[in-house]
């Protein structure tokens, strides 16, 4: 939940802020983008390039995003980057927001995207003692406070305390389209794709596109009967914000589409709810994987990437067995080598897999990409 009000440039740079976790921790700093409050789990991003892309990530819903990088906002804020409609994060926590954007492509500052956008901010703080916080303690609730929000700490913290908690939250509807749209596929169309939409970025069904895919985005609601509506090639499932325990209508949908045989991918949030389909459970992370140089090895090839994340669940899967479920053989795929979380399952007996990162990230790395050229493969091997 956000309040906010649009202050100046001139009015905020006097206006002291504050920054509140759930248990007790307070960081004072000034007001950043809009003024007022707002609520939601503090996470850590570790990206140093990239951050229009991950306040529009809709995997960020209700989310207080902290930047690890010191100084934030010198390529300003473009209209060309955006992974979504509108700014997802519930606030933003920066250390040197940068005076003066430069790049070619800015149009305006972030400050006054934040603003625009109603997303309430704090600057000024140390970052690097909040970041090691949450890695000790974990991500937890939080609020910012900036101007009038202000109030006695203790009257603050009970109102962060009062906030609902990120496990057991179903957000994926709310970031979802409503209505089902196409991207046309680029130079020769190759493939139909049916995307179900449970937060997906931009830039996901742009590199299907690229590839030849004509790629149909359904809403979070979709049945099986309005997927196989468009005659699909293949069905993926996208990315989005939550405990994907609370996703069963996904779940029952990819079922179906398992047993029907229809190559299947997904990724993030799509990983889990295939995870679930094939009977593994999910689990919150202590402080989950946010950045883009996470290192992953494809336990397929041996090659190790360096990767772009967001995600605070993960699938329980054996990371040296092949397991047996109802859609035939399973195995886990990928694993990220900082802490041996599954980042990708894939089945050994009909075209289906799934990886807990983003091969897609517009911001890099691209290590990764080949994993949309997969699909394609899948497709192919299906109609021959």
């Amino acid at each position: 939940m956000t309040t906010s009000t649009r202050g100046t440039a001139s009015e905020k740079k006097v206006l002291p802020a504050v920054l509140v976790l759930e248990d007790g921790r307070i960081f004072r700093g000034r007001a950043y983008g809009a003024v007022g409050e707002t609520f939601g789990e503090a996470v850590f991003s570790t990206g140093m390039t990239g951050y229009q892309e991950t306040l529009t990530d809709p995997s960020y819903d209700r989310q207080i995003v902290v930047a690890t990088a010191p100084q934030i906002g010198n390529t300003g804020w473009n209209d060309e980057d955006d992974e979504s409609g509108r700014i997802w994060v519930s606030g933003y926590v920066v250390r040197d927001p940068a005076r003066v954007p430069s790049n070619w492509r800015a149009k305006r500052s972030l400050d006054d995207e934040l603003v625009a956008q109603g997303v309430v901010g704090i600057s000024g703080i140390d970052t690097r003692a909040l970041t090691r916080h949450l890695r000790e303690r974990g991500s937890m609730r939080a609020g910012v406070f900036s101007g009038e929000a202000i109030a006695p700490d203790g009257e603050l913290l009970a109102r962060v305390q009062a906030q609902p908690h990120m496990k057991g939250a179903s957000l994926y509807e709310e970031v979802a389209t409503k209505e089902a749209y196409v991207v046309p596929a680029v130079g020769e169309k190759r493939f139909t794709v049916a995307a179900i939409d449970l937060g997906i970025k931009g830039m996901t069904p742009h590199r299907m596109a690229e590839r030849g895919i004509e790629v149909h985005v359904l809403p979070a609601t979709a049945s099986a009967d309005e997927v196989y509506a468009v005659h699909p090639d293949g069905v993926f499932f996208s990315n989005g914000p939550g405990d994907p325990a609370t996703a069963d209508g996904p779940v029952a949908l990819m079922t179906e589409v398992l047993e029907r045989r229809t190559p299947l991918f997904g990724i993030c949030f799509g990983n889990q709810i295939l995870g679930r389909a094939l009977g593994f459970g999910t689990y919150k992370l202590k402080y989950g994987h946010r950045g883009i140089n996470q290192p992953v090895q494809d336990r397929t090839t041996g090659k190790v990437e360096v990767t772009a994340h967001n995600h605070g669940f993960a699938v329980d899967a054996p990371l040296d067995q092949v397991s047996e479920t109802k859609f035939g053989r399973a195995e886990v795929s990928h694993v990220c080598l900082n802490d041996d979380v599954v980042e990708g399952l894939q089945l050994l007996d009909q075209p289906a897999f799934s990886v807990q990162y983003h091969p897609e990230a517009a911001a890099g790395p691209h290590d990764a990409a080949y994993l949309f050229d997969r699909f394609v493969s899948l497709m192919e091997g299906q109609r021959a």
